[in-house]
């Protein structure tokens, strides 16, 4: 699937759901569906700055597409990431940076999040972007 047809895919699922604390349910789930964190990646250098929950995010390339790894110690922000590793997750760096991750307001998820924790989604979404970046430069190098 597309990005754009998993963010479709999101926005259809969270449709049905006006209750925001039932969204909140949901967001939940999907950050306790996650798989686990290798631990060797929780370290300071896996964590998103501009996080108030702490935040680890690993990034690997296989076969020219990008597969993410995180954890938190929030149960929403937990929620948060995996929503974006959904989306972002098995495509390739040019796709990853090309996105408009417009899921986001559509759910209505940027409007009901605290500041602080908008401040942690735009710097996750930033975290994800710049290891595609890391990893698009690396294989221009290669060319």
């Amino acid at each position: 699937m597309t990005i754009d047809q998993l963010q479709d895919k999101i926005i259809e699922d969270f449709e049905g759901v006006d209750d925001w604390m039932d969204r909140y349910s949901m967001i939940i789930d999907l950050g306790n569906s996650l798989p686990p964190i290798d631990e060797k990646f929780k370290t300071p250098a896996h964590l998103i700055e501009g996080c108030q929950s702490r935040v680890w995010l690993n990034a690997e390339m296989r076969d020219g597409q990008v597969f993410y790894t995180a954890d938190s110690d929030a149960i929403i922000v937990k929620g948060i990431i995996a929503l974006l590793i959904e989306v972002l997750n098995g495509h390739t760096p040019s796709e990853i940076l090309d996105s408009q991750l417009y899921f986001i307001d559509r759910i209505g998820l940027a409007e009901n999040l605290s500041p602080t924790r908008s401040n942690g989604l735009l710097a996750m979404v930033k975290q994800m972007k710049m290891y595609a970046l890391a990893f698009k430069a690396r294989e221009d190098a290669k060319e």
